[in-house]
């Protein structure tokens, strides 16, 4: 089983020509409004990719909490355990311009989610079982679930978004961190623009008691970092719509991957494909695609190269 604990929120986004400037209105060409939050994007991309999966978290007493809440269950994942809280739900803001995104993000009841919260979920938790973290909940609360997971040997997963600064503590209890290229920078004070960089950072993590790194670097695709080895994996060329829960789709297939027993290096290779789809298309927990649709695009992949070698 794979448990995901951490935010729901509604996505509002917004299409733009460009992005505004300070005081200035600028008409959308569309909008969308859909179910998001890192947690239960997370969430839906293991289900959606043939994964079992729980989430734990907190809506509000409101219309947007109702909705997010049937949407994880539509997508197949299991709502057990995501409470209501007497208050609004976590609501983000998002403009989109030529496939990339700014967010604003009012947490609502994702601020609510409580230890007892998190053990109840987590009861039936066992060894081999996969636990997922984002920190769009509160930090407390993201340290008592990994402590918890490790407890009781469960893989561990921190994907560090959005950054703050976290306790040696916390590093120690994720087997495995997910930050991308700027939540890098923030945390560690390195670009990581080149492959020497991308080594500093590695070692700053390892410093802060991380053990396995897996950076996201965008259109450069990813770093893989196990022992003393780093893989670097090339993102797969797509025309890109909308960045939007890219990096949740990627840390789900991760997930799924590793849940099913295979090594670091094999499941974030699976997710690039995975995240590389979805940046095909508007949207959060929508736009996510299924496993068949993931291994249908890496097949006409392979083709495309093929194709091109013998040439």
């Amino acid at each position: 089983m794979i448990y995901v604990v951490g935010s729901l929120n509604t996505d509002m986004s917004a299409s733009l020509e460009r992005f505004p400037e300070a005081g200035e209105t600028v008409a959308a060409k569309s909008v969308l409004i859909s179910p998001g939050g890192k947690g239960a994007n997370q969430a839906t991309a293991v289900a959606k990719l043939g994964g079992e999966c729980v989430m734990i978290g907190k809506t509000g007493n409101d219309a947007f909490g109702a909705a997010m809440k049937e949407n994880l269950k539509s997508a197949g994942v299991n709502a057990e355990h995501v409470t209501e809280a007497n208050c609004s739900s976590g609501l983000a803001m998002i403009l989109v311009h030529d496939g990339n995104n700014r967010i604003v993000l009012d947490g609502g009841a994702n601020s609510r989610l409580s230890e007892q919260d998190v053990d109840r979920g987590l009861s039936a938790a066992k060894a081999g079982d996969v636990l997922m973290l984002q920190l769009e909940v509160p930090l407390n609360i993201v340290a008592h679930a990994l402590e918890t997971g490790k407890r009781k040997g469960m893989i561990t997963m921190l994907n560090p978004a959005p950054a703050i600064e976290l306790t040696s503590a916390v590093y120690e209890n994720a087997e495995i961190i997910t930050p991308n290229e700027t939540e890098t920078e923030i945390l560690t004070g390195i670009k990581p623009d080149c492959e020497v960089n991308i080594a500093l950072a590695v070692k700053k993590f390892r410093s802060f008691g991380a053990r396995n790194i897996i950076i996201t670097l965008g259109e450069a695709g990813s770093a893989v970092a196990v022992g003393n080895e780093i893989t670097l994996l090339p993102a797969i060329k797509v025309k890109a719509v909308d960045t939007t829960a890219a990096g949740d789709t990627f840390v789900g297939a991760t997930a799924l991957k590793m849940h099913g027993g295979e090594d670091i290096v094999s499941a974030a290779r699976f997710a690039t494909a995975a995240s590389a789809l979805k940046v095909t298309r508007r949207g959060a927990a929508a736009a996510i695609p299924a496993l068949k649709e993931v291994e249908e695009f890496i097949k006409a992949k392979k083709r495309e190269e093929q194709g091109g070698s013998e040439k």
